[in-house]
């Protein structure tokens, strides 16, 4: 037997105010909510929102769950702003998908509804300056895709990007615990 994947079903976060979320992720974002129920036992509440293209976004509320820890289970800031690591195990952020003629009218109608937004990050393909990033200031050959980034109302670092090239086949090897790779090199950026 063979693994089909037929992409993402439902990725399933942890909101602080489930009303909150839901006035976000409804009003804000203009996602449909599809279903919302209360958990077994009393212990919290499941909500699924509708991403399109078959993709859900759900969020529990539990009566028990811990404070949040930017910096460690979230990023700590929204990207340009301060760090965007977060501790092995988390989740990072979630990109949705957007075209590259609307992404930028995206932006601008979130940044109306007051929702704090970074830069148009146009993301190369390529190292653009040797040791430093992997970002254009404008979309140009060596850009793969662009994106700007945002906070929902619990600090969970949301994404849209669109494409703009199929870029290189060239992927990088990984890195091992200590940041080393099978080689004996460390990370491109840093030995370029």
């Amino acid at each position: 037997m063979t693994i089909h994947y037929g992409g993402v079903h439902h990725l399933a976060l942890v909101c602080r105010d489930m009303e909150k979320t839901v006035d976000f992720y409804t009003n804000i974002l203009g996602m449909k909510l599809v279903k919302g129920f209360d958990l077994a036992h009393g212990s919290g509440q499941h909500f699924f929102f509708d991403m399109g293209g078959g993709n859900l976004m759900a969020f529990f509320w539990f009566t028990d769950a811990g404070d949040a820890a930017p910096g460690i289970a979230s990023v700590g800031d929204l990207i340009g702003k301060g760090s965007i690591t977060s501790a092995h195990g988390s989740m990072n952020h979630v990109a949705f998908h957007a075209s590259a003629d609307e992404i930028e009218g995206f932006r601008e109608e979130l940044m109306e509804k007051g929702v704090e937004c970074s830069e148009l990050v146009n993301h190369a393909d390529v190292l653009t300056v040797p040791g430093k990033n992997r970002t254009s200031e404008d979309v140009d050959d060596t850009t793969w895709v662009r994106s700007f980034y945002f906070l929902d109302p619990d600090g969970i670092m949301l994404e849209f990007c669109a494409d703009i090239s199929p870029g290189s086949d060239e992927i990088s090897l990984p890195v091992n615990d200590k940041g080393v790779k099978a080689d004996g090199r460390g990370l491109d950026s840093l030995h370029a």
